[in-house]
């Protein structure tokens, strides 16, 4: 067997880059030949998280068949979200927390779903189910994956899996699980100094909904007024992110970490759908949605209801 190389999603946020770490490790302890990889750079979050626990980020690759037939996912399944040459090679295995949509493969693998908030919560079961030891700087990793998708567990996709997992990992880690959690956040936020592009690539996935494909992007921030002062530009570049990569739908969702409300901003057709979606009227093509903070569970399921219908 050639070297396997595991990955999360394009745009890699904490969790992909966690668990990828995460899981090579614990391939590894297991006899196999794995190294993690990423899908881009981390963003700035995940870059605080590595830092704080010293771990260098996983060589950003963009095709993997060239160096291995051999291949493992973690945090996404959907090959619309992978690697640009997933279908040229081997999947091993699977570990994931979101839905299962445009997936196949030839042969049989190792495959992990469970409805909980973070993928890193499921790979610290395979730790105790193979009675690995996890390292300081891996639970770490795995802990600010945790955070990071549960919001510090305001999120509704955190579940009392996440945050017994977190407890745990924060003690073996030796950090103060609300404090470093809050500042790992906040580490996110800082979005000044990133370009419209930049911000719109920062945390994006794109689904095939019904006949249309919807790119959804989310950024996270302290003060939506600070986001939506730049509307202009971000709508003007979410259309050039359309025409290029023929999105039909590009929807921004703007989340405030500290109050856990978001707004979205909307660029393409059709727009109707989306105010059914979250039973709203858009006004300049904005709508505050109050309470919402996870695109998992409180934005791509509406959506694609109301595409399907």
């Amino acid at each position: 067997m050639s070297k396997v190389l595991i990955f999360g999603h394009q745009n890699p946020d904490t969790d992909a880059i966690g668990a990828a770490l995460a899981f090579a490790h614990l391939q590894k302890e297991l006899g196999v030949d794995a190294e993690a990889v990423a899908l881009g750079t981390p963003n700035e979050e995940t870059e605080y998280a590595l830092n704080q626990f010293g771990l260098i980020a996983p060589r950003v690759v963009e095709k993997v068949a060239g160096e291995t037939q051999d291949v493992m996912l973690v945090d996404h399944n959907e090959f619309q979200q992978s690697v640009s040459d997933i279908e040229e090679v081997n999947i091993l295995a699977v570990v994931d927390h979101h839905r299962i949509a445009n997936f196949q493969t030839a042969n049989p693998l190792y495959y992990r779903a469970e409805p909980v908030g973070c993928t890193s919560t499921i790979v610290l079961k395979l730790y105790k189910e193979n009675n690995v030891t996890v390292p300081k700087e891996i639970a770490g990793m795995m802990l600010s994956a945790i955070v990071s998708d549960t919001l510090l567990f305001k999120s509704p996709t955190s579940t009392e899996e996440d945050m017994k997992a977190a407890k745990e990992l924060a003690a073996i880690a030796d950090v103060d699980l609300e404090s470093y959690g809050l500042e790992m956040l906040k580490a996110g936020t800082n979005l000044s100094t990133k370009t419209e592009a930049e911000l719109l690539d920062l945390d994006a996935k794109s689904f095939p909904m019904g006949d249309k494909t919807i790119r959804v992007a989310q950024v996270n921030t302290v003060d939506l007024a600070e986001v939506f002062a730049r509307q202009e530009a971000l709508e003007a570049a979410m259309i050039v992110e359309n025409t290029k990569n023929k999105y039909d739908l590009f929807v921004l969702l703007v989340t405030n970490i500290l109050n856990s409300d978001s707004e979205i901003l909307i660029a393409g057709e059709p727009k109707e759908k989306v105010e059914v979606a979250f039973n709203t009227k858009l006004e300049n093509n904005r709508a505050f949605l109050p309470g919402v903070v996870s695109r998992k569970k409180q934005v791509v399921p509406q959506l694609t209801e109301a595409f399907e219908k």
